[in-house]
């Protein structure tokens, strides 16, 4: 089994979107005190790298990250983390809240590497998870207009519901690009400042180099293909930029900020709760494959 480079070589456990209640913390930990309530951020950096030492812990090549082979993840009773990755959680932030700050920082990374305000109009190409959490996270950043686009109608039921301006359906058929650029744009109603693309494939890679203005960003969020054909060329002449993102980082005090604050509601994300025991466990990883109208499944051990 594969996950991008990473090769799942034996049994291990999975998760890193989590939360917790400390139970124990070491002799150095002034911070942080048994009983706390705490949300993690799942990536351990080794802070004497080139990445590490620039602030970009994120592209550490050493990083040891929840649920990334070989490292075993979190969905597990107890978990030993460093004291500086755990955030304690505000009085009116659940632990749900606090799991999903795992997803939101995400979105909050694009958002700040696309340089997102209240003057840029936003393109999301894609409603699944990510796509909603970058929907949220634009409007926190003061987004004036977002269109968010997919193939799946209650998908893009609940972006409408969250908050999206105008909702685009769109099919997977790549040769119908150039229509769809264009109910993108009438959708808008103005020029596309910033995609985001939380699919990552040829067709929503090439529908946001088309549908973007000339001098705006296309950020490659989605991990779904790894080799695309796209219009590289006359995106390139109308001087639309390119930008990836890996993960993210330092988001996880502003992710608790924005739910502390209620600027960002991640409570409708959460479709489905389950124990820990086996049989709940196997009926959430089916519920979850099955997709329909699930979004984020949490586990409550």
């Amino acid at each position: 089994m594969r996950c991008a480079d990473f090769i799942v070589k034996e049994p291990m456990v999975i998760g890193h979107e989590c939360a917790g209640i400390i139970e124990e913390v070491g002799a150095e930990v002034k911070h942080l005190a048994p009983g706390d309530r705490v949300a993690l951020e799942p990536g351990i950096s080794c802070w004497r790298c080139e990445s590490c030492k620039e602030g970009r812990y994120n592209l550490c090549p050493d990083m040891k990250f929840f649920a990334t082979p070989p490292v075993h993840g979190s969905l597990a009773n107890q978990v030993v983390h460093p004291a500086d990755l755990c955030f304690k959680l505000p009085e009116n932030v659940s632990l749900e809240e606090g799991a999903m700050c795992e997803p939101l920082s995400v979105g909050v990374h694009a958002c700040r590497r696309a340089n997102v305000g209240p003057e840029t109009n936003v393109l999301v190409m894609g409603a699944g998870p990510i796509g909603l959490v970058t929907l949220l996270a634009a409007r926190a950043f003061g987004a004036p207009r977002i269109v968010i686009v997919d193939v799946d109608d209650h998908r893009l039921s609940v972006a409408k519901t969250l908050g999206a301006d105008e909702i685009v359906k769109v099919s997977t058929n790549i040769q119908d690009v150039a229509e769809e650029v264009v109910q993108i744009g009438k959708a808008m109603g103005a020029g596309v400042d910033v995609t985001f693309d939380c699919a990552g494939f040829d067709k929503t890679m090439s529908t946001g180099l088309r549908a973007t203005r000339p001098g705006g960003k296309v950020c490659l969020v989605g991990m779904g293909h790894d080799a695309m054909t796209l219009p590289l060329t006359s995106a390139s002449a109308r001087e639309v930029d390119v930008i990836g993102i890996f993960r993210y980082k330092n988001t996880w005090p502003l992710c608790l900020e924005f739910l502390r604050s209620g600027k960002i509601d991640v409570k409708p994300l959460i479709t489905h709760r389950f124990g820990f025991s086996q049989k709940e466990v196997e009926d959430a990883f089916a519920t979850s494959a099955r997709g329909g109208n699930a979004i984020k499944v949490m586990f409550n051990l």
